[in-house]
């Protein structure tokens, strides 16, 4: 083994054949050491003091090491909280770059003492040592206010590995945003109770590419899977405490590192079954989304952890208070938020949405939180440099960005708020709708701004800025949306005091799960409608994966905590599941079909250039269009939208019509059926219905009306005759 001076880029452990060369940046340390180990994850084999370059990066290079090779850093400085250090060479450090690591964290008490800033803020000084940059070993001498306890034996270890994969020529399916179908869904959740994914791949990376995944994605007609977070993440102190875990996966520790516990084994094999995934959904047509918490990390606020940037350069890495620095900004609710107005914490993001772009072949990114990501510090800014970075970056501006556009902090609701290019989660369309199917008065002319793509929110884009959901992770399911008026919250161990307590939900007689046919019949068509108004809406589709298994968590809305049955996916639940599935495959391809679904410009309601009909009429029951007297009733709980395929232009030139087809939606939120009439049709076509939620379509409408039952959607398409 030979030790070079090695090269400040790129940052992380980089494999070239001969050795390793190590970057990491810190810009308030003293020293920082490079600590190998041998395979036993425990024996500290080398400590080897790092250069530092003028920009503050520290690097080596060692000859003669490969892949496989574990690692971790020491960080030598002051630990002096009130002026945001909080540097401590006791602590070994997770590189922030590392493409795997060998374990999660150990989960025992021990660990979490060891691991926690004593934050001991009566005596905290700047370190006399504080002096200009040192290239010396790890001599600087910490403090005596923190802890002295060495976290090398209970630390995961980051892992050297070989970026080689024989992509066999994988490609980005690239599918249209106006063709996409997001299928939001867990990677462990959604594969661990299927039975005929063999037992060693249930709830793994092959689990989810499985042939027989694969199949029911494709069934279903989805184009792309949004994955909750696979980016290696930490459990919380206090789940801990409560012998529970952190499912869900919102707690990010090693940002390009895929989370091992849906790997086959640790370290390299973990990075390998990530790709596989990738390269078998790609080449069945499927495009992969993650789920990206970029707005915090799992090192907690002020009595957090040491785990990575804490103990690298607390005060560059994370928004400090600037009147106290020893405590943290926190618009997330989870104790910190990262800095990104450090042009190096910038870089750090960006590099890590590159790598998973251009190396792990994903196709785009949901971020969590995004307000945080555009704080200035602390107002939001639709320019801000991360929005700007990603705009320009040639790999970046090629993939699917989609944001949640609020976070807990003040002014943190931005929906509408974002740049073109950038789609966004529409939790306005969500309540919404919601609102409407259970008979909320009022909700009408709400609702018909959401199903035509919210012009309103997104004026100067496009329908495809808007996400379009009624179910996510966070909330009910959409049996439980049917079937609870409030959230059952117990067995995350906090009083059900967690979870949101408005939900817009109905239970329709019963709270909770019911034998009494008339209800669960009720139930069906709920989830009926609801399923098939998101499918019949301008804008971009996501389902929640299992809502088509008609999947419960026993009405908790906050199942954060609950790797168990409350989150798995029940494949087993034949009593209302299937018919679910081939309702939402054929919604799904009904809206394929129809051109008049995918449009990539709002409606305009007015005449077109040619002085034909309008793209987009509103009708009451009679027939005739609605009147502002109309729209002004709160009790307006039945309506039909008719789209006119021959009044509708193509998108580009706007110099002739497409003429494509006509449909007409009735949408009765009622508790009586309601006879509606059909607009007069002079040419000889005829009215079919393609969809009725409350039975069987009826085919051709003979009649000029057509009786639409309580609480039902139909939707009737106008043929050549």
């Amino acid at each position: 083994m030979q030790i070079l001076a090695g090269k400040p880029n790129p940052l992380g452990a980089t494999f070239d054949s001969e050795g390793v060369n190590f970057a990491v940046y810190s810009e308030n340390a003293l020293a920082v050491d490079l600590c190998l180990f041998s395979n036993d994850a425990i024996t500290e084999t080398h400590r080897i003091s790092m250069q530092c370059n003028a920009l503050g990066i520290w690097h080596t290079y060692i000859r003669g090491i490969e892949p496989g090779q574990l690692y971790g850093y020491r960080a030598s400085g002051p630990y002096a909280p009130n002026h945001g250090h909080r540097f401590n060479p006791h602590k070994l450090l997770i590189d922030p770059y590392t493409r795997a690591i060998d374990r999660p964290c150990n989960n025992e008490a021990e660990s979490l003492a060891s691991l926690s800033d004593t934050y001991a803020s009566a005596n905290n000084h700047i370190n006399s040592s504080d002096n200009a940059k040192s290239n010396t070993s790890s001599s600087v001498s910490n403090n005596n206010n923190t802890s002295t306890v060495d976290t090398a034996h209970i630390m995961p270890k980051s892992v050297v590995i070989n970026p080689t994969f024989d992509w066999q020529g994988d490609t980005s399916p690239n599918t249209p945003w106006n063709k996409t179908i997001i299928y939001e869904c867990h990677v462990k959740g959604f594969t661990m109770r299927h039975p005929d994914v063999p037992p060693p791949l249930r709830g793994t990376y092959l689990g989810l590419s499985h042939p027989v995944i694969i199949d029911h994605l494709k069934r279903l007609g989805v184009t792309a899977v949004q994955l909750l977070p696979i980016q290696q993440y930490q459990n919380e102190p206090h789940l801990i405490k409560r012998q529970l875990n952190n499912y869900w996966g919102y707690n990010t520790v090693a940002f390009f590192a895929p989370e091992l516990r849906y790997a086959s084994a640790p370290g390299q094999p973990a990075v390998n079954d990530f790709k596989t995934m990738v390269q078998q959904l790609h080449h069945a047509g499927i495009e992969i989304i993650l789920d990206v918490v970029f707005n915090h990390t799992a090192e907690g606020g002020e009595p957090g952890q040491w785990l990575s940037m804490r103990g690298l350069d607390n005060a560059v890495y994370y928004h400090l208070d600037p009147n106290d620095h020893s405590r943290y900004r926190d618009y997330t609710g989870c104790g910190n938020s990262l800095n990104l107005h450090h042009p190096r914490v910038l870089q750090f993001v960006v590099d890590c949405l590159r790598y998973w772009k251009a190396e792990m072949h994903v196709d785009g990114f949901r971020f969590d939180l995004t307000t945080t990501l555009c704080r200035d510090p602390i107002d939001f800014k639709r320019r801000c440099h991360l929005l700007g970075v990603i705009s320009q970056d040639p790999v970046l501006a090629q993939a699917k960005l989609i944001a949640e556009p609020w976070d807990v902090g003040y002014g943190g609701y931005q929906l509408g708020q974002f740049p073109n290019g950038w789609a966004e989660w529409n939790d306005k369309y969500r309540d919404t709708v919601r609102r409407f199917w259970r008979g909320d008065d009022g909700q009408a002319p709400e609702l018909a701004s959401r199903i035509t793509g919210s012009s309103d929110l997104f004026p100067n884009r496009s329908p495809q800025a808007s996400i379009n959901f009624i179910t996510a992770h966070d909330g009910f399911t959409l049996l439980d949306l049917v079937s609870y008026d409030r959230k059952h919250n117990d067995a995350n161990g906090e009083n059900n005091h967690d979870g949101f307590d408005h939900n817009f939900s109905h239970n329709w007689g019963i709270e909770g799960p019911t034998n009494d046919p008339q209800i669960n019949l009720k139930r069906q068509t709920a989830m009926k409608n609801m399923l098939a108004t998101l499918l019949l809406s301008q804008g971009v589709p996501m389902l929640s994966g299992g809502d088509e298994l008609a999947r419960t968590q026993n009405g908790n809305n906050n199942a954060y905590c609950q790797d168990n049955e409350i989150s798995w996916h029940d494949w087993n639940n034949t009593n209302q599941s299937y018919s679910l599935i081939e309702f939402t495959a054929n919604l799904v391809a009904l809206r394929n079909s129809l051109q008049v679904l995918q449009r990539q410009k709002f409606f305009t309601g007015k005449s077109n250039k040619f002085n034909g009909p309008r793209d987009l009429t509103w009708l009451n029951v009679t027939g005739h269009e609605l009147s502002a007297s109309d729209w002004s009733d709160t009790d307006l709980h039945t309506l039909g939208m008719l789209i006119n395929g021959n009044a509708i232009i193509t998108n580009d030139q706007n110099t002739s019509l497409i003429n494509i087809e006509t449909v007409l939606l009735w949408l009765n939120a009622t508790s009586k059926s309601v006879n509606c009439t059909l607009p007069k049709n002079d040419d000889g076509n005829v009215w079919i219905e393609q969809l009725n939620t409350a039975g069987n379509s009826r085919g051709h409408i003979k009649k000029n009306s057509i009786e639409v039952a309580p609480f039902a959607l139909t939707l009737l398409v106008l043929c050549t005759k």
